[in-house]
């Protein structure tokens, strides 16, 4: 069995390597730290399991995994995340994913994921399948200026509504901070709010955050 590990924190990236490796000694572990390097390692080797990250430098988790699914239909993707949003988890999905689960998760869980996706099967952690479970339509999806955003711009939104101040979004995403202010000014524009506080307010109204719980 072949798994390519994609995740653009090196020392994270090679510490869940190593944990798979010993954990999992039947199984052989690729590392890609992007998007791009992962559709180039796929192109030359299919692997039979991909951990994706969804925070990647350049083309995003889900736009990678979403090409990659396009090549090979059948190709088995797990997303491993910091983030626990309702809405990433479903855009997760219908880009293709088979399971999802966040960094918080113990090794035990990582590895029965892996087990049941590499088996073919569903796997959504536990507290997020509760949540999916609760809201089937999702919270927010009928506000229409959620569903007009690109990837890479509800990634901000997320990031922004959490927080995360401009130059750390620059620099986990590799753009330049004057690129996250244009993402800024135009997703203010696109939802139709006048600043960042209404656009964190917009993010707790319409679920894409939840107070009170934290990501890792």
């Amino acid at each position: 069995m072949k798994i390519l590990l994609v995740d653009d924190h090196a020392v994270v990236r090679q510490g869940y390597a190593s944990l798979l490796r010993a954990l999992l000694p039947e199984v052989q572990v690729r590392e890609a730290c992007d998007g791009e390097q992962a559709l180039q390692m796929v192109q030359e080797e299919i692997p039979n399991l991909v951990i994706m990250d969804i925070g990647l430098p350049g083309i995003s988790g889900l736009e990678t995994t979403r090409r990659l699914r396009q090549r090979l239909p059948q190709l088995r993707v797990l997303f491993f995340s910091m983030h626990d949003e309702l809405p990433l988890v479903r855009q997760a999905l219908e880009a293709g994913a088979l399971g999802y689960l966040t960094k918080t998760s113990s090794p035990e869980v990582l590895v029965e994921a892996v087990k049941r996706t590499l088996a073919g099967h569903a796997y959504i952690e536990q507290g997020l399948a509760t949540h999916l479970a609760c809201n089937p339509l999702g919270e927010g999806s009928s506000d229409p200026r959620l569903r007009g955003m690109t990837q890479r711009e509800f990634e901000i939104f997320v990031m922004l509504a959490k927080g995360m101040p401009s130059r750390q979004i620059a620099e986990r995403l590799c753009i330049s901070g004057k690129t996250v202010s244009n993402y800024l000014t135009l997703l203010k524009s696109k939802l139709q709010v006048s600043s960042q506080a209404e656009l964190v307010h917009l993010a707790i109204d319409t679920g894409v955050i939840r107070l009170g719980l934290e990501s890792a």
